[in-house]
């Protein structure tokens, strides 16, 4: 194995072991965390150019503002430590990722929020996206580390996924993707998510006011991958984090939508069904 400094062989999800055998010669990780570091506008193009215009990628403003954050500077209720990660070699675009690991006042350990994830073409089905889905564990115990907190503290990856569209391949290619790095599906019939609307404040006020998004929550819990099960007062830890992330960057108008439905969320004691996301591939009226 030629692996580098930052990939980290324990970090890596249980389907995505042939990451350890890649040639990841040359390989350079660049960690941004300013608009001025001068590989930023290759970071941020590419990841608005692939989500942006698709309404899937917060405002440039907002990354700005996001990247100022620091995890030991509790706000609100939380601390935040934001992530874009660009890997190139020889000077070209290999792949970039960003995320936030984010740190709730009165819960133990780290939920981290992935945002998006690109690899360009030629390096696909090379392994590298497996060491791209490790990468937050890694911010995750940087952010503790900051927080003063004890690094063996629960860590949990979240991602949002649209809901299954049987006429959009893409979804079934990227649903699969997640099964096989070991992300379990939090049974949407029973949690009932939506993500803030991204657009511009002057084009949400223009339309009629904010436009949430319904989306699915996929988890992976470190070291616990194999649980059937999450129980209600996790889940909403876990939404609770997403949405004090995104009140820090959205208007309190605009995120008044998605806080109403968190009254509907299971109580703390339920047990919600972590079902294999391509189970809505298998039996699309029934998921779980």
């Amino acid at each position: 194995m030629n692996l580098l400094p930052w990939m980290r062989p324990e970090h890596l999800a249980p389907g995505d072991t042939k990451s350890l055998h890649g040639d990841w010669s040359g390989l350079e990780l660049h960690t941004i965390r300013s608009t001025d570091d001068p590989f930023f506008e290759t970071a941020f193009g590419a990841l608005w150019k692939e989500f942006g215009d698709a309404g899937e990628m917060e405002q440039a403003g907002v990354i700005a503002e996001r990247m100022k954050w620091h995890p030991s500077k509790m706000i609100d209720g939380a601390a935040l430590l934001y992530s874009m990660l660009l890997i190139t070699r020889d000077g070209e675009f290999v792949a970039v990722r960003d995320h936030t690991a984010i740190l709730l006042a009165n819960e133990p350990g780290a939920i981290v929020h992935l945002s998006h994830n690109l690899v360009a073409p030629t390096w696909r089905r090379s392994g590298i996206a497996g060491w791209l889905r490790a990468l937050p564990v890694s911010t995750a115990l940087e952010a503790l580390a900051a927080a003063g907190r004890p690094i063996d503290a629960p860590i949990t990856l979240v991602g949002e996924m649209e809901h299954f569209n049987p006429n959009d391949t893409a979804t079934g290619i990227r649903l699969t993707a997640y099964e096989k790095a070991g992300y379990k599906m939090v049974d949407p019939k029973l949690v009932d998510y939506w993500q803030p609307d991204f657009r511009d404040p002057q084009i949400i006020d223009q339309e009629n006011g904010p436009q949430p998004i319904p989306l699915c929550l996929m988890l992976r819990r470190i070291g616990r991958e194999q649980e059937e099960f999450v129980s209600g007062a996790e889940v909403r830890q876990a939404v609770n984090a997403l949405y004090k992330m995104y009140g820090r960057g959205f208007r309190q108008q605009d995120m008044q939508a998605v806080l109403e439905t968190l009254k509907n969320y299971p109580a703390p004691h339920a047990r919600i069904p972590l079902v294999p996301p391509t189970n809505v591939l298998k039996n699309p009226e029934n998921p779980s």
